[in-house]
C-alpha cells in the first residue's frame, strides 16, 4: 500500500491509520482513495518517461533542422500541437502544450 504523494512519512507519526493519510470517513473509502492513489503515482511514472521520451525525439528533430540549416524552432509546427492539445483538454491543455513545448526545445 503506497502512501506517495500523501503525507511526508517524517511527519507521519506510527499511530496514523489511512482513514488519517486519505482524509476519508470511513476504511471503505480509505481503501478506494489508497488504491487510486497509487494508480495515479503508476500513471505519474509513465507520463514523466512518455515526456522525457519525447524530449528526446524534439532533440533529435531540432539538432537535424540546426544541422541542415534551419531554425530550432518551427512555430507553425508547434501551432498544431497547441491546437491538438486545446480541441483534447480544452484551455488547460493549451497550457499544458505550452509546458511541454519548453521542456522539449526551451524557452523561446
Amino acid at each position: 500500500m503506497s502512501l506517495r504523494g500523501t503525507t511526508p512519512p517524517s511527519t507521519r507519526s506510527p499511530e496514523m491509520t489511512a482513514i488519517d493519510v486519505t482524509g476519508a470517513r470511513t476504511t471503505e473509502a480509505a481503501d478506494v482513495i489508497t488504491g487510486a492513489r497509487e494508480r495515479i503515482d503508476a500513471l505519474d511514472d509513465r507520463i514523466i518517461g512518455l515526456i522525457q521520451e519525447r524530449m528526446a525525439v524534439s532533440a533529435v528533430i531540432q539538432e537535424a533542422r540546426i544541422t541542415s540549416g534551419g531554425r530550432r524552432v518551427n512555430l507553425s509546427r508547434e501551432m498544431e500541437v497547441l491546437s491538438h492539445y486545446s480541441e483534447a483538454l480544452g484551455k488547460p491543455g493549451t497550457s499544458l502544450a505550452m509546458t511541454l513545448l519548453e521542456l522539449c526545445r526551451g524557452r523561446i
